[in-house]
């Protein structure tokens, strides 16, 4: 995103109280040792679509009427774990019992997929067991603040025992998971280390946890759920992916964000960088300062990926916090003073991980991005929530398309936005920019050549298919359009009056 034109009043975001919704890690003993079940969320889901995740969603109204109506849901938790009872019932087909778990009559689970009301009767009416005396929380956890929404999750555990005792999953009829797999947190992990799969960010966490929660008590999955249960570890790290953490920092941004994405980006345990501390306030310092100690590397370099006041620190703030050298491109040196002046191509050399450099003009000059196997640090590029905006004067429309067309030919694993969480479809966001830009830019120019002259009656055209856009930011956008038709030769301005070319170039 860049700063609000200026002139434009927008309104701050405004955030209720976190929605609660239970997820549920079930384990078994493998023939190998303790084995966790994840299952692949379906391309179509609004969050962590095509990523690893645990079974679980949103407490609903039904949930609660469900602790009213059940004596067995009782206590602080009660409702998360009516939620996960019955998600279970509807993604894997399952439900605990005092030994283990069972399938769900194929009839019950799939009226619970066509209508989740449906759960709390067939379970009064005795169609399959409610048990809860097995399951623990093992955490509670707040999502950071990427959003307009945030979510208070509670991680459940069952363990479910010998693995030749627990049911094979039938993922029909329901459509969150895709597919589910069970393997040990080491091995989960070390995919997840090595790129080939995208798991959640708390889930990664939360095996990493349990990984060396199971290493203390010598492999025993009942033990270890008991340690984690009476500590309830809460969110230490945000992990996007493998070299890629997370630190948000609160910041006068384009609503609907309200924060901007820090990353410490690198080797987990060798060099790393921070790109974009934009720290303003002493509290950001502060959790941002948290972050580095915790990590086992060592901080290179603070990096700028371009010079707008959302990504720019206090300087004498972030001084005080780190002593490192500042890196950004030319451009960005006019605003802040750079150590390095980064180019086009050059490789940053962070540990074991190799980060090479794109300029990517369009957004704002001089605007960077890092790029390597864990994906690409994106800056203003893309953004997670929200939309980007090409300032008309500092901007080109023409060549944030280019680049744009640039990004998508790399094929990122994964797109770390600045404002907003990870993408983890890339190419479909890519493409859908790339689309939605391409059209605007056409019908800009068809406007004019309609005849439409006034820079407000180009954008009322314009945007005649987007009534909800905002008017002001609707003309300053169509100026940053009408300027790279200009620049290319199919449009001119005379007195504020604007009319297509004469010759127009192809």
């Amino acid at each position: 995103m860049s700063e609000v034109p200026e002139g434009v009043a927008l309104a701050p975001p405004t955030r209720g109280a976190p929605r609660p919704t239970a997820t549920m890690t079930l384990t078994r003993d493998g023939p190998q040792g303790v084995e966790v079940l994840l299952g692949l969320r379906s391309t179509t889901m609004r969050a962590f679509p095509n990523y690893w995740a645990f079974p679980g969603g949103g407490v609903s109204s039904v949930d609660r009427a469900a602790v009213e109506a059940l004596p067995q849901l009782e206590g602080l938790h009660a409702a998360s774990l009516a939620c996960i009872l019955r998600e279970m019932s509807e993604e894997l087909g399952l439900t605990p019992t005092a030994e283990g778990v069972v399938g769900v009559p194929e009839d019950a689970r799939k009226a619970i997929v066509e209508d989740k009301r449906q759960w709390l009767p067939l379970v009064q009416a005795g169609r399959f067991p409610v048990e809860t005396s097995g399951m623990k929380i093992l955490s509670h956890r707040i999502t950071p603040p990427f959003g307009p929404v945030q979510f208070d999750n509670a991680f459940l555990h069952l363990h479910l025992g010998d693995w030749e005792t627990v049911p094979a999953i039938d993922l029909e009829p329901q459509t969150e998971f895709m597919e589910v797999m069970w393997a040990p947190p080491a091995k989960i992990l070390q995919r997840w280390m090595n790129h080939e799969i995208k798991v959640a960010p708390p889930v990664v966490t939360l095996l990493m946890e349990l990984e060396r929660t199971l290493d203390r008590c010598n492999r025993d999955m009942r033990a270890a759920a008991d340690d984690i249960a009476q500590r309830l570890p809460g969110r230490r790290a945000i992990l996007f992916a493998h070299g890629v953490e997370v630190v948000p920092i609160k910041t006068a941004t384009l609503p609907p964000a309200d924060h901007t994405n820090c990353y410490l980006v690198g080797d987990p345990e060798g060099e790393f960088v921070l790109v974009d501390p934009a720290l303003r306030m002493r509290e950001d310092m502060e959790a941002l300062a948290t972050a580095v100690e915790r990590h086992q590397g060592n901080l290179k370099a603070v990096v700028f990926t371009h010079s707008h006041g959302d990504h720019l620190a206090d300087m004498s703030l972030l001084r005080e916090a780190f002593e490192v050298p500042v890196w950004g491109s030319a451009y960005t040196a006019k605003s802040v003073p750079c150590d390095r002046i980064l180019a086009d191509g050059d490789m940053l050399q962070l540990g074991r991980q190799r980060w090479e450099v794109l300029m990517t003009p369009g957004h704002h000059p001089g605007h960077v991005c890092l790029f390597s196997e864990a994906g690409l640090v994106a800056g203003d590029m893309l953004a997670g929530i929200g939309t980007i905006l090409i300032p008309p004067h500092t901007g080109d429309m023409g060549e944030y398309i280019e680049q744009l067309e640039r990004l998508k030919g790399l094929q990122p694993h994964l797109v770390f936005p600045s404002h907003g969480p990870v993408v983890a479809m890339p190419q479909r966001l890519i493409s859908h920019y790339i689309q939605h830009r391409t059209a605007r830019h056409a019908r800009v120019l068809q406007a004019v050549r309609e005849g439409h002259t006034g820079l407000n009656t180009i954008a009322e055209h314009a945007y005649a298919d987007s009534p909800d856009a905002h008017p002001a930011l609707a003309v300053d956008q169509t100026l940053s359009h009408l300027l790279a038709h200009q620049r290319t030769g199919n449009v001119t301005e005379k007195n504020g009056h604007w009319s297509e070319s004469i010759e127009v170039k192809p």
